[in-house]
């Protein structure tokens, strides 16, 4: 399992475009999950770096983690409005574990309440997705180029470039 911790020391140029960009957009992103029938799906969601973990959580009997809780696999696309990319994107794959541990959602659900005064503090966790990060990529533009930055677990980071 590759948690967020791991994958910010095996990554860090994806990690830090990840996080400038989930930032910029208000930490919107978009979720690939599959739906029951086979097809994709795509819903925004608002991912939290807690406690060195990436969680995926949010509004509770929802699609999305009907999807997770069925197949945990996951893509995760940093939201993208300019067409030439050119404060670059990243997307994260990987698979989804439901964390049962009670003293964790208390945990998220206090800093959640101390970060943007959403209250959901006493109240039970249908799910709580932490990811468990398989591969992670980058698109950069820069000199008519593209710098595409590949990650996967133990293997560092590599760049690949493209006219």
């Amino acid at each position: 399992m590759t948690t967020w911790s791991q994958f910010i020391e095996e990554a860090p140029r994806i990690a830090e475009l990840f996080l400038r960009r989930h930032r910029a957009t208000g930490n919107l992103c978009m979720l690939g999950t599959l739906r029951a029938d086979g097809w994709p799906r795509i819903s925004p969601i608002e991912p939290m770096i807690f406690e060195g973990m990436l969680v995926l959580a949010g509004m509770p009997d929802t699609r999305k983690f009907d999807d997770l809780a069925r197949d945990p696999r996951f893509c995760l696309h940093t939201a993208t409005v300019d067409t030439n990319v050119t404060e670059g994107d990243a997307k994260l794959f990987g698979t989804v574990t439901d964390l049962k541990d009670e003293s964790v959602h208390a945990r998220f659900a206090q800093k959640l309440f101390d970060d943007s005064g959403f209250d959901i503090r006493g109240q039970k966790f249908d799910h709580f997705y932490v990811a468990d990060l398989t591969s992670a990529s980058t698109v950069e533009v820069a000199d008519d180029q593209l710098a595409i930055t590949i990650w996967k677990p133990g293997e560092g980071e590599r760049v690949v470039t493209k006219r």
